[in-house]
C-alpha cells in the first residue's frame, strides 16, 4: 500500500506520479497499466489542485493506492467543495477549436480505468479509480 499526503501543488501532483510509477514497477504491474493510471492519477490530481483547492499550497489532499493480484485501485481524498467527476459531460468528439479549453481529462480517465466513483463522505470528496490486472501466466 502507498499513501500520501500532499500539498496542493502541480509538483506534489508530479511527486504522487512518481511515487506511483516506483509503486507499479515495485509491485510488477504492467507497464501499459501504470502508464493510463499514471495519466488518470496526473488528470485527476491536477483537478483537485486546480479546483478543488484552488492551488492553496496550505491545503492538503491524500493519495492511497492498493494492489491487489486481481487489480490496482487508486483513492484521491479532499476537503474542497463537493464536486462529482464522474458527472462531468464529455466534449463531443470533433469540438470547434473555439471552444474553451478543458474538458478532455476524464474522457482519458475512463479510457484507463475499469472502475471511476465518487462519493461525499465526512465533507470529503472520495475519489477512487481502479484497473483489472491480467492473470499472470501459470497461475490459476
Amino acid at each position: 500500500m502507498l499513501n500520501l499526503q500532499l500539498q496542493a501543488t502541480a509538483e506534489e501532483v508530479m511527486r504522487a506520479v512518481e511515487a506511483f510509477r516506483d509503486f507499479c514497477q515495485a509491485h510488477g504491474v504492467p507497464e501499459r497499466t501504470a502508464f493510463g493510471l499514471s495519466i488518470a492519477l496526473e488528470e485527476c490530481g491536477s483537478n483537485i489542485v486546480n479546483y478543488a483547492l484552488r492551488g492553496d499550497a496550505r491545503q492538503t489532499f491524500a493519495l492511497r493506492v492498493e494492489c491487489t493480484p486481481e487489480k490496482i485501485s487508486i483513492e484521491l481524498r479532499d476537503r474542497g467543495p463537493e464536486f462529482d467527476p464522474t458527472l462531468a459531460k464529455e466534449k463531443p468528439q470533433g469540438a470547434p477549436d473555439d471552444e474553451p479549453p478543458g474538458g478532455w481529462g476524464i474522457p482519458l480517465v475512463r479510457r484507463y480505468t475499469d472502475d471511476f466513483v465518487y462519493k461525499r463522505e465526512a465533507g470529503q470528496n472520495i475519489l477512487r479509480f481502479s484497473r483489472r490486472l491480467a492473470a499472470k501466466a501459470g497461475s490459476s
